[in-house]
């Protein structure tokens, strides 16, 4: 007898998670309807590995110091060290880099899998999560740009989410480059402040434009009591800084533009006004200090206007500035989709989900492999946290997935089990899903499995059904629903509810025709 106390215990990792068929299925529903987007837009798929080189990655990793730090990483038998991919943006860049002769140029992809990240796990932080992606590579203008912001808007309406309840939010690295420039952060010497000013405006919609001046400046304290160390910038800095970024764009007495044509203004939910797309990224033209902030603005200003010529409009997609990407190889425009619709979380409290996506030009991601300008530019969806949000919002209903027909087995010979395994085989052929049941209990367990499986309906051949010819049709779902309405086993025993006795021959007719009824009430809505 084994020992007890030398068993294993089943834990699961931190930052992981087990997915069930519910969440397998609703991805997968997901995941075919932004396929057909990216289809409808001229993308071809590809994949690479889930391993690349170390080096590959390079410096764009979170902290490129150690190996393992930001990812996991480990030294194959030659010493060379390997990692779980960060992204599907390297491993996507290296690809393009070793075929480039063969590949069409412009090279239009898309790409889904499994990405890791070797950072300390916390509520919505997961150590492997799953992205879908879409490229263009060798578009060195920002026309790839605006059609990535446009295909992004098409993916959130064919997902069922209705304008107003997302919008593409769209910004210019030139243009927060510029800013930090102008403020006296420009150089490698100032990289580490300039990521720190980066990461404050990016909590301008959690903390508001208060609590990112205290980041700006010598730094925020929670509500916890949590100190995060701030930017050091003087007050003149932060009020620049905020005024490029938080400000620019809504609509005051002291605003740059002074129009005042409400044709020229995009209205949000909670009423304020905000110029327009073009509009907007004239007044980023105007406050830009330095020839940087400048040459973003007017790729800004192209974005808009393709964007307004293809009928997407700013509440559609809206040139925001304090857009902010995190890593560190993009070099132009920048873009997210956020959804806007206070939807219930997992917990059933409402919440407003904010991005579930986002990407942006990273000329020099391919480049360093060829030595040679390689323009690029793409976008990534998290396919987890969008999937939760179109759950959440009803958006995602796989309850169309019925669960097996169950074929009890009351006898074990090998010539009953051929009989009842012949009962399934001809239910699989008329397209019926369907199991035997192949544990070893009873009538009463098997029927509670049935249930447990949710199945809709259970077979049942005992030796005299068997004599006859014959075989019991239960329908699960009818029966439940009218055991809850009789009051006691002798009604019980009359009604002998939802169970039909029929001829073996009959036995896949009879099946689809309970089928056929149980749609039609889910479909009433019973």
């Amino acid at each position: 007898m084994a020992d007890k106390s030398e068993k294993m215990k089943a834990r699961l990792p931190r930052g992981l998670v087990d997915r069930g068929a519910e969440d397998i299925r609703a991805v997968e529903k997901m995941m075919a309807t932004i396929r057909s987007v990216y289809e409808l837009y001229g993308f071809e798929p590809v994949d690479q590995p889930l391993i690349e080189y170390t080096d590959a990655l390079g410096k764009f990793l979170p902290d490129q110091d150690r190996p393992n730090e930001g990812v996991f990483s480990f030294q194959d038998d030659d010493d060379q060290w390997l990692s779980l991919r960060y992204d599907l943006t390297a491993p996507m860049a290296r690809f393009v880099a070793e075929n480039f002769e063969r590949l069409p140029k412009p090279y239009r992809s898309y790409r889904s899998g499994w990405v890791f990240r070797n950072e300390k796990p916390g509520p919505g932080r997961f150590r492997q999560f799953m992205q879908f992606d879409a490229d263009t590579v060798g578009t060195p203008g920002v026309a790839a740009d605006a059609e990535m912001a446009m295909m992004m808007a098409d993916v959130m309406e064919a997902l069922g989410i209705k304008r107003g309840d997302y919008v593409i939010r769209v910004n210019n690295r030139k243009v927060l480059d510029g800013v930090l420039e102008a403020i006296g952060l420009g150089g490698d010497e100032n990289a580490g402040r300039r990521l720190t000013v980066l990461r404050a405006i990016d909590k301008l919609d959690k903390l508001g434009v208060e609590g990112v001046r205290l980041l700006l400046g010598a730094g925020r304290k929670d509500e916890s009591g949590d100190f995060t160390k701030g930017a050091g910038l003087d007050e003149d800095q932060q009020t620049f800084v905020l005024s490029a970024t938080a400000q620019a764009f809504e609509l005051s007495e002291t605003s740059p533009v002074g129009t005042r044509d409400l044709s020229d203004m995009a209205v949000t939910d909670d009423g304020r006004l905000f110029y327009d797309n073009i509009v907007g990224a004239k007044i980023s033209w105007s406050v830009a200090r330095n020839e940087t902030g400048k040459a973003g603005a007017q790729e800004l200003l192209e974005i808009a206007t393709l964007c307004e010529a293809a009928g997407y409009g700013s509440k559609r997609i809206k040139i925001d500035p304090a857009v902010v990407r995190g890593l560190e190889y993009y070099t132009g425009p920048v873009y997210e989709a956020e959804l806007l619709a206070e939807i219930p979380n997992e917990e059933g409290k409402i919440v407003r989900f904010g991005s579930v996506g986002g990407g942006g030009r990273y000329d020099g991601l391919v480049s360093r492999f060829r030595g040679e300008p390689v323009p690029a530019t793409g976008f990534s969806i998290g396919v987890s946290r969008l999937m939760t949000a179109l759950k959440n919002l009803g958006k995602l209903d796989t309850s169309d997935v019925i669960a097996p027909v169950v074929v009890l087995t009351m006898d074990k010979d090998t010539e009953s089990l051929g009989r009842y395994q012949k009962m399934v085989a001809e239910l699989r052929a008329a397209g019926i899903r369907s199991e035997m049941y192949l544990g070893g209990a009873g009538m009463k367990a098997q029927l509670k499995y049935a249930d447990r499986r949710g199945s809709p309906v259970a077979i049942i051949q005992g030796g005299d059904e068997r004599a006859k010819g014959e075989v019991q049709i239960k329908d699960l779902i009818e029966g439940a629903r009218m055991s809850a309405e009789i009051a006691d086993n002798a009604e019980w025993r009359a009604a002998r509810p939802a169970q039909v006795t029929v001829a073996e021959s009959e036995l896949v007719g009879e099946v689809r025709k309970i089928l056929a009824a149980q749609a039609e009430e889910r479909a009433r809505g019973k």
